[in-house]
């Protein structure tokens, strides 16, 4: 059972006019089958909060941990290991290289993670469960967006993912499709995995267990309007 714990995470840029402080003491505790939707302002902080935990940034202060394993000390092969295997990125623009067919884009994660044995087969059971299996030998520019999307979450999963950190993935989409990919998200949650899922769109942010704001820095559950 999978456990992510975020401890006072801190996270400060240096501008042209002194040092500008976007995260400011972000704590939190995810388990296995826990699902978290972050809303707030652009420019809060919510993309940098997804690369801290994601490790694709480090935090100035704090610190991020998955189960017993401190995320923010890794380097080299294990940081490598971590977003390869346990974490899966989902991001507004699908990010599905062009030359590659669907099929061949969700692979590809398992050669830099050298998970290959089954992989093919395993990513060709993706794309069916995510209703695209007829469009495994097409090329981006050959399917819509919902569908470039869906061959997203199927590259983010083929490695068996514990966490799916998921920034504005239905931002690009019409409300149908985005409805349709946070369809296919939620019940992974059934399947051990922590999901949070950075978007603007409040109804989408409604369906998650949690729904917290980033604002001025400090992460807090969303206080609802009262008018």
């Amino acid at each position: 059972m999978a456990v992510l714990t975020l401890d006072g995470v801190v996270k400060d840029f240096a501008g042209p006019r002194g040092v500008l402080r976007v995260l400011d003491g972000v704590s939190l505790t995810l388990s296995s089958g826990e699902t978290a939707a972050i809303v707030g302002p652009s420019g809060s902080g919510k993309s940098t909060l997804l690369n801290c935990i994601g490790a694709l940034d480090r935090p100035t202060l704090g610190t991020v941990r998955l189960d017993d394993g401190e995320v923010t000390t890794l380097g080299g092969a294990a940081l490598a290991a971590y977003r390869a295997t346990h974490v899966g990125f989902i991001f507004q623009d699908h990010h599905l290289l062009p030359q590659l067919t669907a099929w061949e884009n969700v692979l590809l994660p398992t050669l830099a993670a050298g998970t290959r044995e089954g992989a093919a087969a395993r990513a060709r059971q993706l794309l069916e469960r995510m209703g695209i299996a007829e469009r495994a030998d097409a090329f981006p520019a050959q399917m819509s967006g919902g569908e470039r999307q869906r061959a997203a979450v199927a590259r983010a999963l083929v490695n068996g993912a514990d966490l799916l950190l998921c920034d504005e993935p239905t931002g690009n989409l019409d409300r149908a499709a985005g409805e349709a990919v946070v369809d296919l998200l939620l019940p992974l949650a059934v399947e051990g995995v922590i999901i949070i899922m950075v978007t603007h769109n409040r109804e989408l942010a409604a369906r998650f267990g949690r729904v917290l704001e980033l604002r001025a820095g400090r992460l807090s559950p969303l206080q609802e309007d009262p008018t």
